[in-house]
């Protein structure tokens, strides 16, 4: 029996997006390929932070917090804000809570033991 896909492919291939931007959505999600970035990001989740105070939570150095930051500012995903001389960082806007909580909500689902370590 022969399948005629050609609705479905039409509309699929109308719909891809490109693949610059199927591109930037890999970076994207490469970047929360790195358990260091994923722990920032989960302590932003929760409160601004300078470098020191995320330094000491994760038990590493300011260099390289300060490192992982930049990587996190260059795509968007912290924003930063000057009190005298220090430095805060926050999660940059409502879509990256999103994709935190998404995220981690899909790794608990219906699984007892992981939400019992959160």
């Amino acid at each position: 029996m022969e399948h005629n896909h050609d609705g479905i492919l039409e509309r699929v291939r109308r719909d891809l997006p490109t693949d610059e931007l199927l591109s930037d959505l890999s970076d994207l999600f490469k970047i929360f390929g790195d358990t260091t970035r994923c722990k920032i990001l989960f302590a932003l989740f929760e409160s601004e932070m300078c470098v020191c105070a995320i330094a000491e939570l994760l038990g590493m150095t300011q260099s390289a917090i300060s490192h992982q930051l930049r990587i996190l500012k260059d795509a968007d995903l912290v924003g930063k804000r000057r009190d005298g001389k220090t430095i805060y960082y926050f999660l940059s806007d409502d879509h990256v809570r999103t994709i935190i909580a998404q995220g981690f909500e899909h790794l608990i689902e219906d699984d007892p033991e992981k939400e019992e370590r959160t």
